[in-house]
């Protein structure tokens, strides 16, 4: 199952805004030397595979995402509410990501990146990569993956409605992604408790209110029950009180979901790899088999 070398196709799935625990996670399969070449992104998760992909480095992500203010992202447009299932359009990011990533399509990668998204139409992944769809903009796609029900708008694609690819379950993401059989480890985000919000104002309460219902709907959605099947290869990184559409992060609540996302990897990964394959030898030296 494992083969010869180390390899994995890492998940990243979810996570909202909190982006720095995945760059976490790639730091730490950087440094146990497990190596991939490709990389599955969902929801919030697809933006650091996506820049992954275009050849940016782990030390790149961490000083973008440190110096990137996310609350540009956010919108309130009852238009778009009412339109499009969404406060915003999400046009601002979607622009902001296509330049990070030099308006690549997903043939101009030299890197399997697979972006998914959910159609609400047939209930159904859509996967987008180089070979579904190579000509497609990487940044396009992410921001379908990315379709948070109420806070962004959601996307049309042919004769599919596109929202956010978190809300599939577990299963159908695990498949032979790469088709000969690497196995695939998913990381996913979970806030180990809700945080507090601010007090909806007594004017015009609307606003506040949908923010902490997604908020609450997000945070929920992310403390899903891993299935006994999956749990050897899963990683639950927990980000504390930090939930999936906090866009006032302050850099030090940037830099530990980054520790986070690395700690937890570094520690836990090669565990449940070593059980899930039955190789000790997965192990470093430090940890008991």
């Amino acid at each position: 199952m494992w083969g010869e070398a180390r390899r994995i196709v890492p998940i990243l799935a979810g996570g909202g805004t909190r982006l720095p625990a995945h760059v976490g996670v790639l730091s730490a399969l950087r440094d146990l030397e497990i190596g991939f070449d490709h990389l599955v992104g969902v929801s919030g998760g697809s933006i650091v595979a996506a820049l992954h992909a275009a050849g940016k480095t782990v030390d790149e992500m961490q000083n973008l995402f440190r110096d990137t203010d996310f609350r540009q992202f956010r919108g309130f447009n009852l238009y778009q509410l009412l339109a499009h299932g969404g406060l915003t359009d999400g046009r601002r990011f979607e622009e902001w990501l296509d330049a990070q990533l030099d308006g690549a399509c997903f043939a101009d990668l030299g890197f399997h990146l697979h972006v998914v998204a959910t159609d609400v139409v047939g209930g159904e992944p859509v996967v987008f990569d180089r070979d579904t769809t190579p000509e497609m903009n990487v940044a396009e796609a992410v921001r379908a993956s990315m379709g948070i029900p109420l806070l962004f708008a959601f996307r049309r694609w042919q004769d599919k409605v596109l929202v956010d690819g978190s809300i599939l379950a577990e299963d159908v993401l695990r498949r032979d992604w790469t088709g000969d059989g690497t196995p695939s480890c998913c990381f996913r985000l979970r806030a180990s408790q809700l945080g507090v919000g601010r007090a909806m104002r007594a004017w015009f309460p609307l606003p506040d209110y949908l923010v902490m219902l997604v908020r609450a709907f997000m945070t929920t959605l992310s403390r899903e029950y891993v299935a006994e099947l999956y749990w050897n290869t899963t990683v639950v990184i927990d980000s504390g009180a930090v939930p999936p559409t906090e866009f006032a992060l302050s850099p030090a609540q940037k830099d530990e979901l980054y520790q986070r996302g690395y700690r937890t990897t570094h520690e836990f990964l090669p565990r449940k790899l070593g059980r899930a394959t039955g190789r000790g030898d997965l192990l470093p030296d430090s940890l008991p088999a």
